[in-house]
Protein backbone atom coordinates (compact mmCIF):
# COMPACT_ATOMS: atom_id res chain seq x y z
CA UNK A 1 0.00 0.00 0.00
CA UNK A 2 1.13 3.46 -1.07
CA UNK A 3 1.44 5.87 1.69
CA UNK A 4 -0.28 9.42 0.80
CA UNK A 5 1.31 12.89 2.92
CA UNK A 6 -1.02 15.57 4.20
CA UNK A 7 0.20 17.36 1.55
CA UNK A 8 -0.59 15.78 -1.22
CA UNK A 9 -3.99 14.51 0.13
CA UNK A 10 -4.37 18.64 0.23
CA UNK A 11 -3.83 18.98 4.43
CA UNK A 12 -1.40 21.47 5.36
CA UNK A 13 0.49 20.52 8.61
CA UNK A 14 0.26 23.81 11.23
CA UNK A 15 3.43 24.65 12.24
CA UNK A 16 4.23 24.14 16.16
CA UNK A 17 3.96 27.00 18.37
CA UNK A 18 6.97 27.82 20.97
CA UNK A 19 4.77 27.08 23.53
CA UNK A 20 3.64 23.76 22.72
CA UNK A 21 7.67 22.86 22.20
CA UNK A 22 8.76 25.21 25.69
CA UNK A 23 5.64 22.78 27.09
CA UNK A 24 7.75 19.31 25.93
CA UNK A 25 10.79 20.72 26.75
CA UNK A 26 11.58 19.27 30.17
CA UNK A 27 8.10 17.45 30.19
CA UNK A 28 10.14 14.57 33.19
CA UNK A 29 11.73 17.34 35.55
CA UNK A 30 9.33 16.26 38.00
CA UNK A 31 10.06 16.38 41.45
CA UNK A 32 10.35 12.86 42.22
CA UNK A 33 9.27 10.53 45.54
CA UNK A 34 12.93 9.30 46.33
CA UNK A 35 15.08 12.45 45.41
CA UNK A 36 14.70 13.06 49.13
CA UNK A 37 15.27 9.78 50.29
CA UNK A 38 17.82 10.25 52.78
CA UNK A 39 18.24 6.18 52.59
CA UNK A 40 19.33 6.45 49.04
CA UNK A 41 23.06 7.33 48.14
CA UNK A 42 22.34 9.28 44.42
CA UNK A 43 26.22 9.06 44.07
CA UNK A 44 26.77 5.48 44.56
CA UNK A 45 27.84 3.25 41.63
CA UNK A 46 26.80 0.11 41.87
CA UNK A 47 29.42 -2.86 40.95
CA UNK A 48 29.21 -4.60 37.44
CA UNK A 49 27.78 -7.96 37.27
CA UNK A 50 28.86 -9.88 34.27
CA UNK A 51 25.72 -11.34 34.23
CA UNK A 52 24.23 -8.01 32.67
CA UNK A 53 25.95 -8.70 29.70
CA UNK A 54 26.15 -12.17 28.84
CA UNK A 55 26.81 -11.58 25.17
CA UNK A 56 29.92 -9.76 25.31
CA UNK A 57 30.70 -6.62 23.34
CA UNK A 58 29.56 -6.43 19.43
CA UNK A 59 32.65 -4.49 18.46
CA UNK A 60 36.27 -3.97 19.00
CA UNK A 61 37.45 -0.99 20.67
CA UNK A 62 40.95 -0.05 21.10
CA UNK A 63 42.84 3.46 22.47
CA UNK A 64 46.31 4.02 22.33
CA UNK A 65 48.69 6.25 24.03
CA UNK A 66 52.40 7.64 23.38
CA UNK A 67 54.58 7.48 26.51
CA UNK A 68 57.77 8.99 26.98
CA UNK A 69 61.47 7.46 26.38
CA UNK A 70 62.65 7.62 29.53
CA UNK A 71 59.62 5.78 30.88
CA UNK A 72 60.27 2.45 28.21
CA UNK A 73 62.72 0.91 31.17
CA UNK A 74 60.12 1.13 34.10
CA UNK A 75 57.44 0.17 31.89
CA UNK A 76 59.25 -2.99 30.10
CA UNK A 77 59.54 -4.16 33.79
CA UNK A 78 56.09 -3.32 35.31
CA UNK A 79 54.28 -4.48 31.87
CA UNK A 80 53.63 -8.00 33.57
CA UNK A 81 51.48 -6.66 36.27
CA UNK A 82 49.33 -4.37 34.16
CA UNK A 83 48.38 -7.04 31.44
CA UNK A 84 47.47 -9.69 34.29
CA UNK A 85 45.16 -6.92 36.09
CA UNK A 86 43.83 -6.07 32.44
CA UNK A 87 43.13 -9.71 32.20
CA UNK A 88 40.84 -9.99 34.83
CA UNK A 89 38.68 -7.39 33.10
CA UNK A 90 38.98 -9.07 29.42
CA UNK A 91 40.90 -6.43 28.16
CA UNK A 92 44.38 -6.77 25.75
CA UNK A 93 46.90 -5.00 26.19
CA UNK A 94 49.76 -4.29 24.03
CA UNK A 95 53.46 -2.35 24.36
CA UNK A 96 55.41 -1.22 21.46
CA UNK A 97 58.49 -0.12 22.16
CA UNK A 98 59.17 0.71 18.22
CA UNK A 99 56.93 3.37 18.16
CA UNK A 100 57.04 4.17 22.09
CA UNK A 101 53.26 3.52 22.08
CA UNK A 102 50.90 1.28 24.65
CA UNK A 103 47.31 0.02 23.39
CA UNK A 104 44.22 -1.42 24.77
CA UNK A 105 41.19 -3.27 23.22
CA UNK A 106 38.33 -5.26 24.21
CA UNK A 107 37.99 -8.77 23.18
CA UNK A 108 35.24 -11.54 23.49
CA UNK A 109 35.55 -12.28 27.01
CA UNK A 110 34.97 -8.09 27.59
CA UNK A 111 31.86 -8.09 29.65
CA UNK A 112 31.71 -4.53 31.41
CA UNK A 113 31.45 -1.79 28.41
CA UNK A 114 33.29 1.16 30.35
CA UNK A 115 36.09 -1.01 31.55
CA UNK A 116 37.51 0.29 27.91
CA UNK A 117 37.41 3.96 29.00
CA UNK A 118 39.09 3.22 32.39
CA UNK A 119 41.88 1.00 30.86
CA UNK A 120 42.61 4.14 28.37
CA UNK A 121 43.03 5.86 31.40
CA UNK A 122 45.05 3.83 32.84
CA UNK A 123 47.73 3.45 29.96
CA UNK A 124 47.68 7.15 30.02
CA UNK A 125 48.69 7.30 33.69
CA UNK A 126 51.57 5.14 33.11
CA UNK A 127 52.87 7.59 30.60
CA UNK A 128 52.50 10.31 32.95
CA UNK A 129 55.41 8.63 35.37
CA UNK A 130 52.21 7.63 38.11
CA UNK A 131 53.62 4.50 39.13
CA UNK A 132 52.05 1.07 38.00
CA UNK A 133 50.55 -0.07 41.74
CA UNK A 134 48.68 3.10 42.05
CA UNK A 135 47.90 3.27 38.23
CA UNK A 136 46.01 0.10 38.48
CA UNK A 137 43.69 1.34 40.88
CA UNK A 138 41.92 2.95 38.44
CA UNK A 139 39.89 0.15 37.04
CA UNK A 140 38.06 0.52 40.83
CA UNK A 141 34.36 2.03 39.57
CA UNK A 142 35.13 4.24 43.04
CA UNK A 143 38.48 5.78 41.37
CA UNK A 144 38.87 8.58 38.80
CA UNK A 145 41.54 10.87 37.60
CA UNK A 146 41.90 14.12 35.90
CA UNK A 147 45.40 14.93 34.06
CA UNK A 148 45.87 18.90 33.98
CA UNK A 149 48.01 20.06 31.48
CA UNK A 150 50.02 23.47 32.93
CA UNK A 151 51.93 24.10 30.18
CA UNK A 152 49.82 26.52 28.33
CA UNK A 153 48.99 29.12 31.61
CA UNK A 154 52.29 30.77 31.99
CA UNK A 155 54.67 31.69 29.09
CA UNK A 156 57.76 32.48 30.85
CA UNK A 157 59.60 29.38 31.89
CA UNK A 158 61.31 30.67 34.39
CA UNK A 159 58.15 31.82 36.03
CA UNK A 160 56.59 28.32 34.94
CA UNK A 161 59.22 26.37 36.77
CA UNK A 162 59.11 28.74 39.83
CA UNK A 163 54.75 28.11 39.80
CA UNK A 164 54.98 24.52 39.47
CA UNK A 165 57.98 24.59 42.60
CA UNK A 166 55.26 26.62 44.60
CA UNK A 167 52.47 23.27 44.11
CA UNK A 168 55.30 20.84 45.32
CA UNK A 169 56.65 22.88 48.26
CA UNK A 170 59.87 22.13 50.02
CA UNK A 171 60.19 18.51 50.53
CA UNK A 172 57.30 17.75 49.11
CA UNK A 173 55.17 19.43 51.85
CA UNK A 174 52.50 21.22 50.10
CA UNK A 175 51.68 18.56 48.16
CA UNK A 176 51.52 15.57 50.90
CA UNK A 177 49.13 18.61 52.74
CA UNK A 178 47.25 18.42 49.20
CA UNK A 179 47.14 14.99 48.69
CA UNK A 180 45.40 14.43 53.08
CA UNK A 181 43.04 17.22 52.60
CA UNK A 182 41.43 16.54 49.08
CA UNK A 183 41.95 12.73 49.44
CA UNK A 184 43.53 12.38 45.91
CA UNK A 185 46.73 11.10 44.91
CA UNK A 186 48.78 13.95 42.97
CA UNK A 187 51.69 13.88 41.00
CA UNK A 188 53.34 16.71 39.51
CA UNK A 189 55.54 15.49 36.39
CA UNK A 190 56.33 17.87 33.27
CA UNK A 191 54.43 20.20 32.11
CA UNK A 192 50.70 17.97 33.57
CA UNK A 193 49.70 17.31 37.11
CA UNK A 194 47.82 13.99 37.45
CA UNK A 195 45.66 13.56 40.16
CA UNK A 196 43.60 10.35 41.26
CA UNK A 197 40.48 10.02 43.50
CA UNK A 198 36.54 10.95 44.09
CA UNK A 199 35.19 13.35 41.93
CA UNK A 200 34.87 16.35 44.67
CA UNK A 201 38.56 15.98 45.55
CA UNK A 202 39.49 16.00 41.70
CA UNK A 203 37.75 19.14 41.13
CA UNK A 204 39.44 21.11 44.24
CA UNK A 205 42.44 19.91 42.87
CA UNK A 206 42.21 20.95 39.58
CA UNK A 207 40.88 24.57 41.08
CA UNK A 208 43.80 24.85 43.26
CA UNK A 209 46.38 24.02 40.53
CA UNK A 210 45.20 26.96 37.85
CA UNK A 211 45.10 29.48 40.64
CA UNK A 212 48.66 28.59 41.62
CA UNK A 213 49.56 28.19 37.90
CA UNK A 214 47.46 31.55 36.79
CA UNK A 215 49.18 33.63 40.05
CA UNK A 216 45.83 34.08 41.60
CA UNK A 217 46.26 32.28 45.42
CA UNK A 218 48.86 30.34 46.41
CA UNK A 219 48.53 27.02 47.57
CA UNK A 220 49.03 27.70 50.97
CA UNK A 221 46.32 29.54 51.24
CA UNK A 222 43.97 27.01 49.84
CA UNK A 223 45.42 24.32 52.09
CA UNK A 224 44.18 26.54 55.32
CA UNK A 225 40.31 26.79 53.73
CA UNK A 226 40.66 23.46 52.99
CA UNK A 227 41.37 22.84 56.68
CA UNK A 228 38.52 25.29 58.05
CA UNK A 229 36.21 23.12 55.81
CA UNK A 230 37.17 19.90 57.54
CA UNK A 231 36.41 21.12 60.65
CA UNK A 232 32.92 23.22 60.12
CA UNK A 233 32.51 19.51 58.06
CA UNK A 234 32.41 17.75 61.83
CA UNK A 235 29.81 20.54 62.93
CA UNK A 236 26.09 18.94 62.08
CA UNK A 237 24.57 22.54 63.31
CA UNK A 238 26.35 24.10 60.10
CA UNK A 239 25.74 21.71 57.58
CA UNK A 240 23.41 23.24 56.19
CA UNK A 241 23.99 27.06 56.44
CA UNK A 242 26.74 28.93 54.37
CA UNK A 243 30.17 29.17 55.46
CA UNK A 244 31.91 32.18 53.51
CA UNK A 245 31.80 34.30 56.85
CA UNK A 246 34.04 31.71 58.71
CA UNK A 247 36.36 31.20 55.85
CA UNK A 248 39.22 33.53 55.81
CA UNK A 249 39.26 36.08 52.68
CA UNK A 250 43.01 36.58 51.70
CA UNK A 251 43.56 39.90 49.08
CA UNK A 252 46.83 40.49 47.21
CA UNK A 253 48.95 42.69 49.05
CA UNK A 254 51.92 43.56 46.12
CA UNK A 255 51.94 47.31 46.18
CA UNK A 256 52.33 48.21 41.86
CA UNK A 257 55.51 49.55 41.08
CA UNK A 258 55.33 52.91 39.75
CA UNK A 259 55.94 53.29 35.58
CA UNK A 260 59.41 54.81 34.74
CA UNK A 261 58.89 57.66 33.07
CA UNK A 262 61.52 57.21 29.95
CA UNK A 263 62.73 60.13 28.04
CA UNK A 264 62.03 60.68 24.63
CA UNK A 265 64.73 60.36 22.17
CA UNK A 266 65.10 63.23 20.19
CA UNK A 267 65.86 62.04 16.22
CA UNK A 268 69.11 62.05 15.13
CA UNK A 269 71.04 64.08 13.18
CA UNK A 270 74.33 64.44 11.73
CA UNK A 271 75.43 67.88 12.62
CA UNK A 272 76.44 69.26 15.46
CA UNK A 273 73.63 71.59 17.61
CA UNK A 274 74.16 75.25 16.91
CA UNK A 275 75.67 77.45 19.62
CA UNK A 276 73.91 78.68 22.74
CA UNK A 277 73.98 82.75 23.10
CA UNK A 278 76.17 83.22 26.05
CA UNK A 279 74.63 84.73 29.34
CA UNK A 280 75.21 88.67 28.71
CA UNK A 281 73.47 88.38 25.60
CA UNK A 282 70.49 86.81 27.03
CA UNK A 283 70.12 89.23 29.93
CA UNK A 284 70.23 92.44 27.31
CA UNK A 285 68.02 90.83 24.71
CA UNK A 286 65.38 90.49 27.89
CA UNK A 287 65.56 94.95 28.44
CA UNK A 288 63.94 96.43 26.66
CA UNK A 289 65.44 100.06 26.38
CA UNK A 290 65.58 102.77 24.47
CA UNK A 291 68.27 102.91 21.85
CA UNK A 292 71.67 104.79 22.17
CA UNK A 293 73.48 106.99 20.15
CA UNK A 294 76.69 108.04 21.91
CA UNK A 295 79.49 105.84 22.01
CA UNK A 296 79.03 106.78 26.40
CA UNK A 297 75.78 106.28 27.21
CA UNK A 298 76.87 102.99 25.80
CA UNK A 299 79.73 102.52 27.86
CA UNK A 300 77.54 103.78 31.11
CA UNK A 301 75.09 100.69 30.31
CA UNK A 302 77.79 98.43 29.76
CA UNK A 303 79.22 98.98 33.65
CA UNK A 304 75.83 98.31 34.85
CA UNK A 305 75.45 94.97 33.89
CA UNK A 306 79.24 94.56 34.86
CA UNK A 307 77.58 95.56 38.69
CA UNK A 308 74.49 93.00 38.65
CA UNK A 309 75.18 90.60 35.85
CA UNK A 310 72.52 88.16 37.28
CA UNK A 311 69.62 90.21 37.69
CA UNK A 312 68.14 92.24 34.37
CA UNK A 313 67.22 95.29 36.68
CA UNK A 314 69.49 97.25 39.26
CA UNK A 315 68.86 96.51 42.60
CA UNK A 316 65.63 98.49 43.94
CA UNK A 317 65.05 99.54 40.60
CA UNK A 318 62.04 98.43 38.46
CA UNK A 319 61.87 97.33 35.04
CA UNK A 320 59.29 100.02 33.98
CA UNK A 321 62.30 102.70 34.98
CA UNK A 322 64.51 101.65 31.92
CA UNK A 323 63.53 105.07 30.03
CA UNK A 324 64.49 107.18 32.88
CA UNK A 325 67.77 105.53 32.95
CA UNK A 326 68.02 106.09 29.50
CA UNK A 327 67.33 109.88 30.10
CA UNK A 328 69.57 110.00 32.96
CA UNK A 329 72.87 109.00 30.77
CA UNK A 330 72.22 111.60 28.40
CA UNK A 331 71.42 114.16 30.43
CA UNK A 332 75.35 113.31 31.96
Amino acid sequence: MEKHSDEENGVEEEPRSLEQKEKRKGKHDKPKPWDDDPNIDHWKIDKFDPSWNDGGMLEVSSFSTLFPQYREKYLQEAWPMVKSSLKEFGVACELNLVEGSMTVSTTRKTRDPYIIIKARDLIKLLSRSIPAPQAIKILDDEMQCDIIKISGMVRNKERFVKRRQHLVGPNSSTLKALEILTGCYILVQGNTVAAMGSFKGLKQVRRIVEECMLNKMHPVYNIKVLMMKKELEKDPALAQENWDRFLPKFKKKNVKQKKVNTKQKKPYTPFPPPQQPSKQKKIASSINFCPLNSSFEKTILFLRFQMHPSESNPPNLPSVMDNFWCLAVRML
